[in-house]
């Protein structure tokens, strides 16, 4: 015969291993709840096509020290783009750029730690040289800013 002193024993271990289940039940599901919350808060992409076409050039390059080096230069043409958008660390920027011999046209955007989000969006070819045109959400935009840079010489079949 049990004495009521071992029924209540008996009860109190009974309820608190039904409390641990429960708590059992419960972090698996906070856990579960938060791998799907950080799993969804991120995005990135990646495109590319080239990096050249056509039939490929032989060039001899003498460097310094009498070192002499064989190279293959082929017409250039490729696109490529790639963003990360990641809410959880705030991390939010992309490039994207398309070439086709001696012309380039691209931007990139990236969110910056006060919250701008600052795009540039350049070209390049060898008449007009190099031109970036800078926008900042925030309003402080550089309209104007030119930088013209060294115009390509025709080394290497004039592709670099």
């Amino acid at each position: 015969m049990q004495t009521s002193t071992s029924k209540t024993t008996s009860r109190s271990t009974q309820q608190l291993v039904y409390i641990l289940q429960f708590a059992l039940i419960l972090t698996v599901v906070a856990i579960a709840a938060v791998r799907h919350t950080y799993a969804t808060h991120a995005h990135s992409f990646a495109h590319y096509h080239g990096p050249v076409v056509g039939p490929a050039k032989e060039v001899s390059l003498h460097g310094k020290h009498g070192h002499h080096h064989i190279g293959y230069v082929a017409y250039p043409k490729y696109e490529f783009s790639y963003g990360v958008d990641d809410h959880h660390t705030g991390d939010h920027h992309g490039q994207k750029e398309h070439r086709d011999g001696k012309n380039v046209v691209g931007e990139y955007t990236v969110k910056e730690p006060g919250g701008n989000i600052r795009t540039v969006k350049y070209h390049a070819d060898p008449h007009a040289g190099f031109f970036a045109y800078v926008h900042n959400s925030d309003g402080n935009n550089h309209d104007g800013g030119t930088y013209v840079g060294h115009r390509q010489s025709e080394g290497y079949g004039g592709y670099y």
